[in-house]
């Protein structure tokens, strides 16, 4: 199998990376950086940076995409004055956008997969029912990626794929915190479990890194 993680350098993503590796399958990582070995050069924000790894990657198949990479750049914002328009536009541009534009770029090389899964780290705070307050704009930008992914899940069914949405926890990383419920390993064992169960019977599904389903 051949696993692609978009933001597999650091958090969750090299978390997955690692995981993937140590199982012994082919594992690729995009990151911002230069290539380096299989952690090549992505900016999801990018439409050429896209472009050049679809080129880079072609003909080659992919199994599994993670679409991990994203920002949350709202923390500590205040209603009253916060939230300025440049920070919806790159949050956006990232969560959203560059989740929507690494599947485009990789469509052609899922198509070559006998079973091609695509996997979307949303977060619990993009629930329509379960609002938390606050981190406006981190909030609906993983709402508008939930939504993005059912509807691709819509479109896809016809040609074999199965898409996935998932909440990885409240993960103790740079975003999560280190008060946060559990660990890296933790949210990436169990997020590869629910991987492995994805099948074209269960796309759509919007869950919970630990298997119980989520609701919208």
């Amino acid at each position: 199998m051949t696993v692609l993680i978009s933001g597999a350098n650091r958090g969750i993503g090299k978390a997955l990376f690692d995981g993937y590796a140590a199982r012994g399958e082919k594992t690729l990582g995009t990151h911002r950086g230069p290539e380096k070995g299989t952690m090549l050069q992505l900016d999801v924000t990018d439409p050429a940076s896209q472009c050049a790894l679809a080129t880079r990657l072609k003909g080659t198949p992919v199994d599994l995409l993670i679409c991990n990479a994203g920002v949350n750049l709202d923390k500590g914002q205040k209603l009253e004055s916060g939230y300025p328009s440049a920070m919806w536009e790159a949050t956006f541009a990232a969560n959203v956008t560059g989740v929507f534009m690494t599947i485009q770029s990789m469509l052609s090389n899922l198509r070559l997969s006998k079973s091609p899964k695509i996997a979307i780290i949303s977060s619990q705070l993009g629930s329509q029912t379960i609002a938390s307050g606050g981190g406006y704009i981190y909030c609906a930008s993983k709402a508008a990626v939930l939504n993005v992914g059912r509807n691709l899940a819509v479109d896809l069914a016809p040609e074999g794929f199965a898409v996935g949405i998932y909440h990885p926890g409240w993960v103790q990383t740079d975003m999560g915190g280190t008060a946060a419920d559990i660990t890296m390993q933790e949210s990436a064992d169990g997020l590869m479990a629910r991987f492995d169960a994805l099948c074209v019977e269960t796309t759509g599904c919007f869950e919970n890194w630990d298997g119980r389903p989520h609701p919208y």
